[in-house]
């Protein structure tokens, strides 16, 4: 049996595109698919800023099933379609992880599989120890 953890979110991709939500690896890293701004499966559009936060929302709802949070993130990658939205993508960025200070990267690509999506958002959490927690 393997010592790699998986967890789903439920969203309308992960079963049709086959892939996890979330993976803790047994030497305690956890790698966050990338995250939109999808809320109990639906697109949620809204501003840059508002984007990002559901985003990150559904990132740290996956490192919860995990028994992890927001401060255990060591690194995070944000997607934009428009280099217009950096102040705000990275103003939702600062607010979120100001005193966590992961690993960050803001790269501007050319779309999403929605039009409506202008952020994705991507998370890299550690576990001390590399011991899988006791939930999920």
């Amino acid at each position: 049996m393997s010592d790699v953890r998986r967890v789903s979110s439920g969203g309308p991709w992960e079963e049709a595109f086959g892939y996890s939500r979330a993976v803790e690896l047994p030497n305690g890293l956890v790698l966050v698919s990338g995250c939109t701004s999808v809320v109990d499966g639906q697109i949620v559009a809204g501003d840059p800023y508002e984007q990002t936060a559901n985003a990150f929302e559904s990132a740290f709802s996956a490192l919860r099933q995990l028994g992890l949070g927001r401060d255990d993130v060591v690194r995070t990658r944000m997607y934009l379609t428009h280099a217009r939205d950096v102040d705000e993508v990275g103003r939702a960025h600062k607010e979120l992880f100001d005193t966590v200070r992961p690993a960050a990267s803001m790269i501007i690509v050319s779309g999403f599989v929605d039009p409506n999506l202008v952020v994705e958002v991507e998370v890299e959490a550690y576990r001390p120890g590399g011991e899988h927690g006791a939930s999920a």
